[in-house]
């Protein structure tokens, strides 16, 4: 217990403790947009293309996260300029702008002179490595993000599950599917220091699912992934620093454990309900 209690003294662990509580409200927001809207594989191929700006970064020698934030912005614009414009389906231009970010990450990578960088803490996170100035970036956006869902949050909702119905309204659906995807570009970006781009999509998604057992209210669902996502990603940072493991398989491993409990206990749950009433005399 005093070993626990010491960690909060400890400067690193404040910061991981801080990424960790602005990561779980950027991505219970997003996610749950995300996972209302279907778009879980957009995400995805958002993320994973953002390794072309990281592998940029290491090249022409500036702040990896900067080059990420760049590709995950050309991107998501890609992905939806080719679905709106061009009229090539969704999944395919999931899959070129995924392909080719990956691609020209690791071109960037062979090409960076000297030594080959280590690139694990942006493939797997390390949420315990976090610097003050991204926490700064983070604080930033997630005001950003928060100004944005509460000004917005009825276009956003009416989008998420009916773009027919929101355009026939009168909302400007382009201008809303442009800047969300924005959004969520930036968030995956910053949550990469707590996950890493393998791993980023599960937190994006499976405290979402977990909320989605308990509720199918937007607005709850949204304050549910918060709290999920928070309590995975702090169990699974003290499970990582005393079992001396990677932080974002940690965090992950335990987000996917809290929702195959919560899946086995609410079933249980109903039956426990279902005996009492019963046995109950008539």
């Amino acid at each position: 217990m005093d070993e626990f209690l010491q960690l909060f003294t400890f400067a690193f662990f404040k910061k991981a403790l801080l990424a960790a509580l602005f990561t779980s409200i950027s991505a219970g927001i997003t996610g749950t947009y995300i996972v209302a809207r279907r778009i879980v594989f957009i995400s995805g191929g958002i993320t994973h293309a953002s390794f072309g700006g990281i592998g940029l970064a290491f090249l022409l020698g500036f702040n990896p996260l900067a080059g990420a934030a760049l590709f995950a912005v050309f991107t998501a614009f890609g992905i939806q300029f080719f679905s709106d414009k061009i009229q090539i389906r969704e999944d395919s231009s999931i899959a070129i702008w995924w392909s080719l970010g990956m691609a020209l990450g690791v071109i960037f990578v062979f090409l960076t002179p000297g030594y080959t960088p280590n690139l694990m803490s942006y493939l797997f996170g390390n949420i315990l490595t976090v610097r003050t100035g991204e926490l700064w970036a983070m604080l930033v956006l997630l005001l950003l993000l928060a100004a944005f869902f509460i000004r917005w949050f009825r276009e956003i909702l009416y989008i998420a599950f009916d773009e027919e119905f929101a355009r026939a309204s009168g909302i400007p659906v382009r201008f809303f599917n442009y800047g969300v995807m924005t959004l969520i570009a930036l968030v995956m970006v910053m949550n990469i220091r707590a996950v890493g781009i393998i791993l980023i999509l599960s937190l994006m998604t499976v405290p979402q699912a977990t909320a989605n057992l308990f509720t199918r209210d937007f607005r709850k669902m949204m304050f549910l992934s918060v709290a999920f996502a928070f309590g995975g990603t702090f169990t699974g940072l003290i499970i990582s620093y005393f079992l001396n493991i990677p932080s974002g398989p940690a965090i992950i491993f335990t987000l996917i454990l809290v929702f195959g409990l919560c899946k086995l206990y609410l079933p249980c749950s109903s039956l426990r309900k279902e005996l009492r009433t019963q046995r109950k005399p008539m």
